[in-house]
């Protein structure tokens, strides 16, 4: 959010892409219902997409991938290409590591799974904000795949910046008792002993960004 000296910070503008009414109906409700959010928009195409992006100037595009008018990884880069300084957050009900990485490798701050719990939407918007990596991606091992929670991939996405359990805790707003028992969640699930290890495991699954 951008901060004038003095004066409480601005909300954040939202477009929503969506072409099912009801989900932006869903997906306006309970954004407008958190603090320091406001939906500056809605679109049910690209084409409306790229024409609210320039009347309204949204600092978020929170983005469907499966757009009746376009291939959705050709509309998030047109949006980049055209609006550079807008963040665009994908929100799709596909969890597919390929389209995931794809997502981000294209320029979206963040990917959000349509099944998160929908509480965790405007959190999941703060963090890409913020510029910390937010999705859910879960690789096969085996015959299982990994089951993280919203608040266990935030702490393993601010793990993967190098901060500590206190930094972690300030970042999420959380103390580091709760951060403990995530990390200790993250480990068990990820079949990890250490933060190093995780971490590896993390990285070979697509649950953070690989280190540049």
């Amino acid at each position: 959010m951008l901060r004038v000296l003095g004066m409480r910070p601005r909300d954040l503008r939202i477009l929503v892409v969506d072409d099912h009414a009801l989900m932006r109906e869903a997906v306006r409700a309970i954004l407008e219902g958190a603090e320091g959010l406001e939906v500056a928009g809605e679109a049910q195409s690209a084409e409306q997409a790229f024409r609210l992006a320039e009347q309204v100037a949204p600092d978020v595009v929170l983005l469907d991938l499966a757009l009746p008018d376009a291939e959705g990884l050709s509309c998030l880069e047109a949006l980049r290409r055209r609006h550079p300084e807008t963040l665009i957050v994908v929100f799709s009900g596909i969890e597919n590591a390929d389209l995931i990485a794809g997502s981000l490798a294209r320029g979206a701050a963040a990917f959000v799974l349509k099944r998160t719990n929908p509480l965790d939407l405007p959190t999941a918007i703060r963090q890409a904000v913020r510029q910390t990596m937010y999705y859910r991606a879960a690789a096969p091992t085996g015959a299982s795949r990994t089951r993280l929670t919203c608040k266990e991939q935030d702490v393993l996405a601010q793990l993967a910046l190098g901060r500590s359990n206190r930094e972690i805790g300030e970042s999420l707003w959380i103390s580091d008792h709760t951060v403990k028992f995530h990390l200790g969640n993250v480990y068990r699930k990820l079949g990890a002993s250490t933060r190093t290890e995780a971490l590896r495991i993390a990285h070979e699954r697509a649950l953070v960004p690989s280190p540049v």
